[in-house]
């Protein structure tokens, strides 16, 4: 039964305790301490009944509590403490934004991040994985460096599933319903008071969202819901379910993402300077935001998509095609045939833009092309992944040499004080001083954990340990009830894992490529390592595979089968429900993280980041962060960066499973339980503050999003206004340059090259190759082109490998269009080397030289 109205009810809050609701409704407070003590201290039990979420515990504590908490001063005291550290946090005049940034820009520019999904919160059920977390941590540093960037992204309904295992280990999925009233958000109203609503057009009609806000810290978040009644039930639907659902329901949803996002941020007068693209969901907003400039200025789409892609940054995370969402034309057809004449885009012409050969009439369309295609700057998310993404990529810019493919490296982080647990940070605050929450980033800060003493550290982390046991034992205990195990298994329970044995946490998605059963590999030879009494080990298992992802789900029943063995039984578990908290417990608690994946499939990772800054050791594969952070006194690496074909998965296997038992036998378990007359392991300790010191100061979001600025958001922005201004005026004459210079490309020839000296002469390191070529630019300006010289060593093939583009200057001008172009090569290293002419486009507002996909070889 539908109601004829509806109303609100908000918890009744006595006035010395009003400050607790802007609390709650302040994101603020999950990396803050001191605030969830504060709520934890308001009722105990109902703060973990109600899941982390304080909207939902104010409106549920009884009121007798709510005015005894009044009356109690010490809780008052503890108000006061948190909402004034809150206050100084949220009003800060001087932020690392204003100090260092804030005047380079004749105007504020404004950041609009999208992304499908946002980890912040438990509470906030709108995160399936990795890329959500990634997502929240990049809101939560973007506010503490005071960065004018605004999220945007989607409120599910039901948000992504909640993991359970049938009596046989198999996965199962459900939905709990999010209560958008009870959580931390809050709805935009227009003026009137009405809910904003923005509208998308689909094949059966408008769609209608309203826009809701969760505040993080300094930073808007803006989620749209397509839940009301004015829709109808299939397009309610829309946003229903995260990375539910078929083709169809993924770009129904990337549409609402992209082109509704757009518009929420133009109905709430909020129109971006740069959007960032956190993988290619969102990428359907470069062409809302390349049709708003047509109109408004009457413009084609090539004027308008030059000051349209100046301000589009777009991060891909996934080192494989197969992760990236590719639709089939006809299904574009479905949702765009109408979009097509607002672009003045044939066709063919809109499917090029997202297809790798634009000019394949069956190529399906890629939303991570598209991204690129429209892109200012485009990043992988660790060095080594910057070079996978490179390669595999090459054909959307054809000929350009895989080195310079334009797409960097910015390496994930984390956001620490999210995942520090409480007691490392007060030893962190004791030892290192307060500037370690505001500078997470400044390495001279960390160098300090090296003074920590040694028993001080250990205890603190033994604590953690011994919680992390104890909340195991909780969850499993709680797991087997719900799947109606026997009783004795239930008592059993009560006696799993050990709190001072070698612990090893692995926690991550469920996908085969990361190998969850590798340590399974030699069953036998695992039970003799576990079952030592002497030098126990006990390992710890989590995490989710997707709802149709049978063979992952495949892993996790593995997992379990093995774990019901008599020699397993009490030294491994698997916890259910994998979400934030639990990777807290597990990251603060663990003395080891272990990664497994086929390199080089882990794009980045980062939970061996929030393990290792709060004292785990890292045992990976060298892949994604591990690949530039692995030294010797910071953890292991299994094997040496080697990478095999499919053909070799098996034998891979075999290898990689011997190099991680004879790392456990012989150095890892060794190293921990070596004591000295104290009980401490202190060559383990000093691991432990190495693995601080070198990776805390570098892979945390605060260096990594004030990457993005001085790398990505600070050009875009800059050149972004400057092709904006003065109505487009720079935009239309760069998109007037191209069209002239594509109509012209076909006249260039490059007539001759020459070198000085005979060719057999050997050059010595030191000397100079003299290069001169001789180019026909027919009717265009040597100011149009760039004469490069592209040379380095070759490889066993007779290829340029890792070659480098040097520019060549005109040294005559003989006429008709001919000139004679001069460089020299510097002589640096022995060995056999080559050089190539080429030649390509130049404009000082353009964003690269390949953006054009015009680029001539000499032969």
């Amino acid at each position: 039964m539908r109601p004829s109205q509806t109303f609100r009810v908000i918890p009744s809050l006595p006035p010395k305790l009003e400050q607790l609701r802007d609390l709650a409704y302040n994101l603020w407070w999950t990396w803050n301490p001191e605030a969830i003590d504060l709520f934890r201290r308001l009722d105990r039990d109902l703060w973990e009944l109600t899941g982390h979420n304080p909207v939902l515990m104010l409106g549920t504590v009884r009121q007798e509590r709510l005015e005894q908490s009044a009356e109690d001063d010490g809780f008052a005291a503890h108000l006061q403490r948190v909402y004034r550290e809150f206050e100084r946090y949220v009003n800060a005049g001087q932020t690392w934004y204003q100090k260092n940034h804030s005047a380079e820009l004749p105007e504020k520019p404004s950041i609009a991040y999208f992304s499908a999904e946002f980890g912040i919160t438990e509470s906030l059920g709108i995160y399936a994985g990795g890329l959500g977390i990634l997502a929240g941590d990049h809101l939560k540093s973007a506010s503490d460096l005071g960065l004018p960037l605004i999220g945007v992204g989607l409120l599910y309904q039901q948000g992504y599933f909640r993991q359970y295992l049938n009596p046989d280990g198999w996965q199962q999925e459900n939905y709990p319903e999010n209560d958008f009233y009870n959580m931390p958000v809050t709805l935009e109203r227009q003026l009137s008071g009405a809910p904003l609503i923005v509208e998308v057009e689909y094949p059966t009609g408008m769609v209608g969202a309203q826009v809701w806000r969760a505040q993080v810290g300094r930073v808007p978040l803006y989620l749209l819901d397509t839940n009301i009644n004015s829709n109808k039930p299939a397009d309610r639907d829309i946003t229903d379910q995260l990375y539910g659902g078929d083709d169809d329901m993924r770009i129904r949803q990337e549409i609402m993402l992209g082109i509704g996002g757009i518009r929420a941020l133009e109905a709430l007068g909020l129109p971006p300077t740069v959007c960032h693209m956190n993988e290619g969901h969102s990428a359907f907003l470069a062409l809302e935001r390349t049709r708003l400039l047509m109109a408004k200025y009457e413009i084609s789409f090539a004027e308008a998509r030059e000051a349209t892609t100046a301000g589009l940054v777009f991060t891909t995370h996934t080192p494989v095609p197969a992760g990236i969402d590719w639709f089939h034309p006809n299904l574009v057809d479905r949702y765009f045939s109408f979009y097509y004449p607002r672009l003045g885009l044939t066709r063919e012409e809109f499917l090029g833009l997202g297809r790798m050969d634009p000019n394949d009439p069956n190529g399906y369309f890629c939303m991570a092309i598209l991204a690129m295609r429209l892109a200012n700057r485009i990043n992988g998310v660790s060095r080594l992944h910057g070079r996978v993404s490179r390669k595999m990529w090459q054909a959307v810019w054809p000929q350009v040499p895989v080195d310079e493919v334009p797409i960097l490296s910015i390496t994930n982080g984390v956001h620490t004080r999210s995942y520090i647990s409480h007691d490392m940070s007060d030893l962190f605050d004791r030892y290192l001083g307060p500037r370690w929450v505001e500078q997470p980033a400044n390495h001279s800060i960390w160098t300090r954990v090296m003074r920590i003493p040694d028993e001080e550290l250990w205890r603190t982390h033994e604590r953690r340990r011994e919680r992390l046991v104890t909340f195991a034992r909780s969850r499993l205990r709680a797991q087997l009830q719900k799947r109606g195990s026997q009783l004795s298994e239930i008592r059993q329970a009560e006696e799993v894992l050990d709190p001072e044995a070698l612990t090893i946490g692995f926690a991550r998605r469920f996908a085969t490529y990361k190998r969850a059963t590798l340590l399974f590999h030699d069953v036998e030879r695992l039970v003799r390592i576990v079952s030592d009494k002497e030098r126990p080990v006990q390992i710890l298992f989590a995490g989710k595979a997707h709802p149709r992802d049978n063979p992952g789900k495949e892993l996790i029943r593995e997992i379990i089968h093995q774990a019901r063995r008599a020699e397993f039984r009490n030294r491994i578990v698997f916890l259910e429900g994998y979400d934030v908290n639990v990777a807290r417990y597990l990251v603060q608690g663990v003395d080891i993280w272990l990664n497994t994946p086929r390199r080089p499939h882990e794009a980045s990772g980062t939970s061996g980041m929030k393990a290792t800054s709060n004292g785990a050791l890292n045992l990976s594969v060298l892949d994604g962060w591990w690949d530039e952070a692995y030294t010797t006194d910071t953890g292991w690496a299994i094997g040496h960066g080697e990478e095999y074909g499919e053909d070799q998965y098996e034998y891979q296997d075999r290898v990689e499973a011997n190099a991680l038992y004879d790392l456990l036998e012989k150095e890892i378990i060794p190293l921990f339980y070596v004591r000295g007359r104290d009980g401490l392991p202190r060559d383990w300790i000093a691991r432990m503050k190495s693995a601080i010191r070198d990776h805390a100061a570098v892979f945390n979001t605060n260096r990594m999003v004030r990457e993005y600025f001085e790398r990505c958001y600070l050009s875009s922005a800059q050149r972004s206004q400057a092709l904006a201004g003065n109505d487009l005026e720079r935009a239309k004459a760069l998109a007037a340059w191209k069209a002239t210079l594509r109509e012209q490309w076909g006249q260039i020839r490059i007539d001759s090259v020459s070198t000085e000296g005979p060719n057999d002469q050997a050059l010595k390191v030191g000397d100079q190759l003299q290069v001169q070529a001789q180019v026909n630019l027919g009717s265009l300006n040597p100011t149009d082109v760039a004469v490069e010289l592209y040379h380095g060593p070759l490889n066993a093939e007779g290829m340029i490998a890792h070659g480098r583009a040097m520019p060549m200057l005109i040294a005559q001008s003989k006429g008709k269009g001919k000139y004679v172009f001069a460089g020299a090569i510097a002589c640096q290293t022995s060995g056999r080397h080559g050089f190539a002419l080429r030649i390509v486009p130049q404009h000082e507002d353009m964003g690269n030289p390949f953006e054009m996909g015009l680029i001539l070889w000499g032969r």
